[in-house]
């Protein structure tokens, strides 16, 4: 009997959201669309609908850990996403393995810095995740993922110090990517791009376009996507062209199927 080729590896470090509409079995479909399998480090298990978020509960470092290890000693993974991280411990893990494998390319995707939480400590140790990713995962990034309005926030509240560089978006370069990508950047008045960001000041620009109404961020879903095509080989440069392109054929196809938020539609849609 013969056995067909296998496709290429993608790890993705992400929560289990059950909506499927982001994390794990989104990054999955996602995965698939474009010609990969998706291997799966889980960093959290949720309790929510489409409507919000309800419970996180994160899965310990050592677990994180023996997760990815058992995969990637088995495997040969083509590229790692690292997202929804949700302790200073786990971000140290997923570091050291992204170092132990540093042959690999590695998206990071800078999304929530963890569960919120109106206390003081809580609020501490969002500040502390953000830190540590920024200090021990960015270095390591071939391509990092963001929103600019997250930046600008980060930015605004003191979390992220740009020094010398001339906007938010370059001082991911200065912190040590490769590559940054950034979701709505603001180039002129009333108009944004999605711009990427390179060595020697490569720059290149798509046009963005606003949500529609109830839609959720889409740095999740374009961080998968580019993933799943540097496995397939790609550049960063053509891989974050159709990841926004699949991105984008992924939201205009969302449908509602609760009383909450729409759920990009990754069901049939390819780059």
């Amino acid at each position: 009997m013969n056995s067909s080729a296998s496709p290429p590896l993608a790890l993705i470090f992400g929560p289990f959201d059950p909506t499927g509409a982001d994390g794990l079995p989104a990054d999955a479909v996602t995965c698939a669309n474009l010609g990969c399998h998706g291997l799966a480090a889980v960093t959290a298990l949720t309790v929510q609908d489409t409507a919000g978020l309800e419970e996180v509960h994160p899965v310990s470092a050592e677990l994180l850990d023996d997760q990815a290890r058992c995969l990637l000693e088995d495997m040969p993974v083509q590229a790692i996403k690292i997202g929804g991280l949700y302790s200073t411990e786990t971000a140290s893990v997923a570091a050291q393995i992204a170092a132990d494998y540093s042959q690999v390319p590695l998206v990071l995707h800078l999304g929530l810095r963890g569960p919120a939480g109106d206390d003081v400590s809580e609020q501490d140790d969002a500040d502390d995740l953000l830190a540590a990713t920024l200090e021990l995962l960015l270095p390591q990034a071939q391509l990092v993922v963001v929103e600019h309005l997250r930046l600008a926030q980060w930015q605004a509240d003191g979390s992220i110090d740009i020094g010398g560089s001339p906007s938010p978006a370059h001082a991911l370069l200065a912190g040590g990517a490769q590559w940054a990508l950034v979701l709505g950047a603001p180039m002129r008045p009333g108009h944004r791009e999605n711009l990427l960001l390179g060595p020697d000041g490569r720059t290149q620009a798509w046009p963005w376009q606003a949500l529609p109404e109830r839609n959720s961020d889409t740095g999740g879903l374009v961080a998968a996507a580019a993933t799943a095509l540097l496995a397939r080989g790609l550049d960063i440069p053509r891989a974050a062209e159709l990841a926004l392109q699949h991105a984008a054929q992924a939201i205009a196809a969302a449908f509602l199927p609760g009383m909450g938020k729409r759920i990009a539609n990754r069901v049939g849609t390819r780059g």
